[in-house]
């Protein structure tokens, strides 16, 4: 299966068996890709769900917010429709509680084992600035290398600040530019002084190299973890 839907709980047929045999199938697969080192987008999905579920747990008016309505009258004519809640049945809202109590404690498990890894994972890369440094380190590159290999992958990077809930938030988007190999005649040096004079729009950009020291799929989770840990180094 693919990823949860949004409204998993209240969508399709609502059956405890039903939603117990949906919610096994997923974390088998949530659980498949953890042991294989891909945490993404798996463990953003964990997070959202459980917090989903806490916020209807601990208000019935999201519940209720959930739920498609029922058409009870179609007016042609004057076209005006009619809507009937499916939340006053109090037996289904008895099995939607009975479903959640249920999930909770799993979403809790998996996004545990999953923030374990991350943090895993994070103690494993190393991140220091190449060559000198820049007073602004919004935008430059970054020279990514995985454990036990001379390929460096290089991307460009660019700094955004969002704002959310009135709080703002670093961002980081990459844009990948080539691989090297490093060797003894190309450091990492002579690999930023080559972007440079290819580049005459950063002449003295913010580069910094992060190493791995294990193995993980780069896609689904070394690239998510260098971005934050980039974003970290940078904002302190």
């Amino acid at each position: 299966m693919g990823s949860l839907s949004n409204n998993w709980l209240t969508e399709g047929l609502i059956d405890f068996e039903y939603k117990k045999y949906v919610l096994m199938a997923y974390f088998q697969q949530v659980k498949e890709n953890f042991d294989e080192k891909k945490l993404y987008p798996h463990l953003s999905d964990l997070i959202f769900h459980y917090q989903n579920l806490m916020s209807i747990k601990e208000n019935k008016q999201l519940l209720q917010e959930h739920f498609p309505s029922v058409l009870t009258k179609a007016d042609i004519d004057n076209l005006t429709l009619a809507y009937e809640k499916m939340v006053q049945d109090d037996e289904l809202i008895n099995e939607l509680e009975n479903i959640i109590s249920f999930s909770l404690p799993m979403f809790k498990e998996y996004m545990a084992t999953g923030r374990d890894l991350y943090e895993y994972l994070e103690s494993k890369m190393e991140i220091c600035p190449v060559g000198l440094s820049t007073l602004y380190p919004e935008e430059g590159y970054l020279f990514l290398n995985q454990h036990a290999t001379t390929d460096t992958l290089i991307y460009e990077y660019r700094m955004t600040i969002f704002t959310q809930a009135q709080e703002k938030y670093r961002g980081i988007h990459l844009n990948y530019i080539e691989t090297k190999a490093k060797s003894i005649s190309n450091t990492y040096e002579n690999m930023k002084f080559d972007l440079i004079k290819r580049n005459q729009t950063l002449p003295n950009p913010a580069t910094y190299l992060i190493q791995t020291k294990t193995y993980a799929p780069l896609a689904e989770t070394i690239l998510p973890i260098a971005k934050r840990v980039l974003v970290k180094y940078i904002s302190i």
